[in-house]
């Protein structure tokens, strides 16, 4: 007698759900980037106002001002990929500049009254991962990860 093979349920597919864009290296081109990647995660069922969502503009805001003030090189656009695996939120942010990479472990707190360097603070304060990648043709990669609440 062969035994049986075991019933398995059936599990949906692993799919995940990305969004990319590429928007001009300006303050513009840094909303838009924020209110896009908002109303997509809106669509993908992270409404507007909750906390997921909430932390994902600002991760979004950062990512992208810091493309736009420190990755810029005239003529060439940021890129934005949004993805969503699970329940694990991924947000990447590319420009060209790959000579001017920050250290991910190596965030410093900036003087009382600067009026710059607390970007990366409240990327790391908000994100459970993140780190800075080559980019495969030119620049770098500054990606960003959530673990949404179920």
């Amino acid at each position: 007698m062969t035994p049986q093979p075991l019933a398995v349920a059936p599990q949906p597919p692993a799919t995940a759900s990305v969004f990319t864009q590429r928007f001009s290296s300006t303050p513009r081109g840094a909303r838009l980037a924020r209110r896009l990647a908002l109303h997509q995660l809106d669509v993908w069922g992270v409404p507007h106002g909750s906390t997921a969502s909430d932390a994902a503009a600002v991760l979004v805001a950062e990512l992208a001002a810091n493309a736009v003030t420190h990755g810029r090189v005239p003529g060439r656009d940021f890129e934005l990929v949004v993805r969503l695996a699970g329940r694990t939120l991924r947000i990447e942010v590319s420009d060209a500049r790959g000579e001017r990479r920050p250290s991910a472990g190596d965030v410093a707190e900036p003087a009382p009254l600067a009026e710059e360097g607390r970007g990366l603070l409240l990327v790391a304060a908000l994100a459970d991962r993140w780190e800075v990648l080559d980019r495969a043709s030119v620049g770098k990669t500054v990606a960003a990860e959530l673990e949404l609440p179920h």
